[in-house]
């Protein structure tokens, strides 16, 4: 009797889809690096073309490639040689990583659908945050609806756990404003909304969790270095983003766990 081997990684993930994700990840990612770049502006993310910021010499399409276009021009503009900011092929790695890591870990299921949204907003508020210590409302706010459809077509969670998400999300930042007089910003109140409703209450609880640990052990790290002082703000956007992706993956186990360490 044969009996057939066990199936692999590869098997369980088509190396085809994989690669489909990485570069669709490499060209959200592109435009993101637009997002970015423009948002905090107020300029169309459409119009105009890419150009380059020195001497506004319109891109060529051969040097918008995510990444390749970058390393053959040695990160500078091949009009003017001013140099291209790392930042780019960064975001544009990062976002192509991230999606083909939630697709290993998701599959192809209304978790990753999710996802294919969820995460590309957090990277582009990262960076935004990181850069302006401003989390958009452009963003924030149409997310929160889009989550909560998102949802209702898909039927991943209820509507109801939506709608309890964003309640929960915003009302918790909202309660922080007011006991800390301003030391967190409307900005994190909207993302937490937004994070309510893609997730659900059960896994932002867990993401939430996730997004203080790290803002508390960062942020005495670099106090502890003299990287920032105790008056230096740091944004917290960053970490609310990376306890929002955790949580899209394991959010709904690391509540269950929880709740039967409480019962029993």
């Amino acid at each position: 009797m044969i009996v057939a081997p066990p199936p692999t990684v590869a098997d369980s993930w088509p190396a085809g889809i994989v690669v489909a994700v990485a570069l669709f990840g490499l060209a959200i990612g592109s435009f993101l690096n637009v997002v970015i770049a423009r948002l905090p502006a107020g300029r169309s993310l459409v119009r105009p073309r890419s150009t380059c910021p020195g001497c506004s010499a319109l891109l060529k399409w051969y040097d918008n490639i995510p990444v390749l276009s970058f390393l053959a021009l040695r990160g500078r503009c091949r009009t003017c040689g001013m140099r291209i900011s790392w930042r780019y092929p960064i975001v544009e790695m990062v976002t192509a990583v991230v999606l083909v890591l939630a697709y290993v870990a998701l599959g192809p299921t209304a978790d990753f659908a999710v996802a294919v949204v969820l995460l590309p907003a957090l990277i582009a508020i990262t960076g935004i945050d990181l850069q302006h210590q401003l989390i958009p409302d452009a963003i924030t706010l149409p997310g929160i609806l889009v989550g909560l459809l998102l949802n209702l077509a898909t039927g991943r969670i209820s509507w109801v756990e939506s709608v309890i998400g964003i309640v929960l999300g915003g009302g918790l930042f909202f309660l922080i404003i007011l006991v800390s007089r301003g030391g967190m910003g409307g900005g994190d109140l909207k993302l937490g909304a937004m994070l309510g409703a893609f997730l659900g209450w059960k896994a932002l609880l867990f993401g939430l969790f996730v997004a203080i640990v790290l803002g508390g052990v960062i942020g005495a790290a670099f106090l502890a270095t003299g990287v920032r002082g105790r008056k230096d703000p740091i944004p917290f956007g960053p970490f609310l983003a990376a306890g929002g992706a955790m949580a899209l993956v394991w959010g709904e186990r690391a509540f269950s766990w929880w709740v039967r360490g409480f019962v029993g």
